[in-house]
């Protein structure tokens, strides 16, 4: 065993994390044209490649640091044009596929696993890979339910790991904005407007046959109620039109956590309440607001549309385009231009990102509290400390839901 292979593993292990490195012998592996040899590579597979996943695991391909070695998927169609990709970008057949995750958690030779799955399965995936030694990419929004998003903070500390979620949009579209009011040119930073979108609805789409060799139906549930086979609960079809799983209640938060891991991130983030949350939600027609409204201990406010801006005692805080970052403003460090390349950086330094599960967790939970006051359609208290109502139980039944079968967390 070369010098490199072991210091590696050396490494990796003191940070609960040794790994056996595959055995790939291509030019590439070598370390040919300039790229890391293999063994000093970060070892990553893919889980959940239709759209956002395929579109993150590309991102990762173009890292030389990162050794892509395994992908998969539920549905077949979708590992077997994932996996050429990967194959062609290495010039070889080494990429293995599974149907199952549980198969790449067990691999010992994988050192990070993106999650890009629907959101109904974030919580099951991301904790059993943390809990193998494995860091973790996960999609926005982070969860389905409140208590899961703590769920995943907690495996986070007790294991050790980097843990990333991806809203790329808090900084890539919308972080000069933040600069702006972060600036002091505008005054305090009094509230925010951001504009996601609606929540989901139940989904009563009758059974269809299920087409041979095309979906594990069952593991495409996981943790979520049985229901038939339709192609509209499991499409990735955009938006509310009832053409994919965002559309619906039992597999994700709607618009309202899909946009909401971007504009409410980003609100947050600027306002510097990413670490907590509101203590008060307040649903549209109250308090002289057409929006749903957040109430924030120190007084600030995040309201449910008008775009998406800062509101601060000089007016609305105007981004330039040559904004600089403010001191105490979080920011991508060590060079870093996106959450993947970020996480990247961090799985090397074992710092934890710009978008670490704490925070993810933070955004998700004002996306799921949005939700409830809209299906509740009354004023809200909230702790952000014990993460839970106060003296409403019916609305501290939606902090989690029951997870089907063995899918437990």
């Amino acid at each position: 065993m070369n010098k490199i292979n072991v210091s590696r593993r050396s490494f990796l292990k003191a940070l609960g994390a040794a790994v056996a490195l595959p055995n790939i012998i291509t030019s590439s592996a070598l370390g040919a044209n300039g790229r890391p040899a293999a063994s000093g590579r970060i070892t990553l597979a893919g889980i959940g490649m239709g759209g956002q996943g395929s579109s993150d695991l590309g991102q990762f391909l173009g890292d030389p640091r990162i050794q892509v070695v395994a992908v998969c998927d539920v549905q077949h169609g979708h590992l077997a044009r994932i996996k050429d990709r990967v194959d062609k970008r290495y010039n070889n057949k080494d990429c293995k596929t599974y149907l199952d995750y549980r198969e790449i958690v067990a691999r010992d030779d994988i050192d990070a696993v993106l999650c890009g799955t629907p959101d109904h399965w974030h919580a099951q995936v991301s904790i059993d890979a943390m809990k193998s030694g494995k860091d973790v990419y996960c999609e926005k929004p982070l969860t389905l339910t409140i208590r899961e998003g703590r769920k995943m903070v907690d495996a986070a500390r007790q294991y050790g790991r980097v843990f990333s979620c991806g809203s790329q949009r808090v900084i890539g579209d919308y972080g000069r904005m933040a600069c702006a009011a972060r600036s002091g040119k505008f005054g305090k930073i009094l509230a925010a407007h951001a504009d996601p979108g609606g929540p989901p609805r139940m989904c009563y789409l009758p059974g269809v046959p299920l087409p041979p060799n095309t979906i594990e139906w069952d593991l495409w549930l996981g943790p979520a109620p049985w229901a038939p086979y339709h192609p509209n609960r499991c499409s990735a079809a955009y938006g509310l039109g009832g053409k994919g799983f965002r559309s619906w209640y039992d597999y994700s938060g709607g618009m309202m956590t899909d946009w909401g891991g971007h504009k409410f991130g980003a609100a947050l983030h600027g306002m510097g309440l990413d670490g907590t949350g509101p203590t008060e939600i307040l649903p549209p027609g109250s308090d002289g607001s057409p929006f749903l409204t957040y109430v924030f201990a120190n007084g600030m406010k995040l309201y449910v549309g008008g775009g998406m801006k800062y509101i601060c005692e000089k007016g609305e805080a105007k981004a330039t385009r040559d904004a600089k970052v403010p001191p105490g403003l979080r920011w991508y460090e060590d060079g870093a231009n996106s959450p993947i390349q970020d996480l990247t950086n961090c799985i090397i330094t074992r710092k934890r990102p710009f978008q670490d599960v704490e925070y993810a967790h933070r955004t998700a939970t004002v996306c799921h509290l949005g939700n409830i006051c809209y299906l509740l359609n009354r004023k809200l208290r909230w702790d952000p400390d014990k993460e839970d109502f106060i003296g409403d139980p019916e609305a501290s039944r939606l902090v989690d839901r029951p997870r089907r079968g063995p899918w437990q967390i």
